[in-house]
């Protein structure tokens, strides 16, 4: 990585995506296996049915907040304890955090914290366990995909309120979070880190974007738009 950015600038903030950017692999199929294993054995015998949601996806007949909603209600409920899942989420994010992670991606995550820059993890994997994955890496921030929660929080509902925090709409969260934070653009030095083409609004966006062991668009689109490419997988 470049040095960090000149000392006028008010923040500094580095943007992570966390799925096959941080980690190794998706994290959303392996949490939900961890809560059907743990919780109801039986509906591992869904495990077709989710099949069938992953080939109406691929023919485009529901879009990708469909699928997970659809995956979540197979595998965990319709509707669910808060309280029963967390302690779920809790012990799926110390296996991912214990054997799941870019041993590269965390150093950059510690250099960036060293450097002053503020931590911002956006994803479109569930609030539900990205946030205790996050207490565990230290991130100051998280933008994720929130669940419907009608009942206070208490009970948790499978269906996403509001967008899949994915490409155009992950960057919106992102544009909302500076607006929150009274961070302007000109005022912030900010870098970029991501897998997938579909976080080129992020990436462009940056001062400093880091394609991280790219899917094969992305590793077609970082050279022409001038984005370090890197692979994490080698340290």
């Amino acid at each position: 990585m470049s040095e960090p950015g000149p000392p006028d600038y008010a923040h500094r903030v580095a943007m992570y995506d966390m799925d096959r950017t941080i980690t190794r692999a998706g994290t959303y199929s392996g949490f939900l296996m961890h809560v059907a294993r743990r919780r109801q054995q039986w509906r591992l015998l869904l495990l077709p049915l989710v099949g069938l949601a992953g080939l109406a996806y691929a023919l485009r007949l529901i879009d990708r907040s469909q699928l997970k909603a659809i995956n979540l209600r197979l595998l965990v409920g319709k509707r669910f304890s808060r309280a029963e899942i967390a302690p779920l989420a809790e012990s799926y994010a110390d296996r991912v955090v214990a054997r799941g992670l870019h041993d590269a991606a965390l150093e950059q995550i510690a250099a960036d914290r060293a450097a002053g820059y503020r931590l911002l993890l956006a994803t479109a994997s569930f609030h539900l366990y990205v946030d205790a994955i996050a207490r565990r890496l230290g991130i100051d921030d998280v933008l994720a995909t929130r669940l419907d929660e009608p009942d206070g929080g208490d009970h948790i509902h499978a269906r996403l309120s509001g967008d899949n925090c994915y490409g155009e709409a992950k960057f919106a969260r992102i544009s909302g979070w500076l607006a929150d934070n009274a961070i302007t653009r000109e005022g912030a030095h900010i870098r970029a880190y991501s897998d997938h083409v579909s976080d080129h609004p992020m990436l462009r966006f940056a001062d400093e974007a880091v394609a991280t062991t790219p899917s094969r668009k992305l590793k077609r689109l970082a050279p022409q738009m001038g984005w370090q490419v890197v692979d994490w997988r080698r340290r």
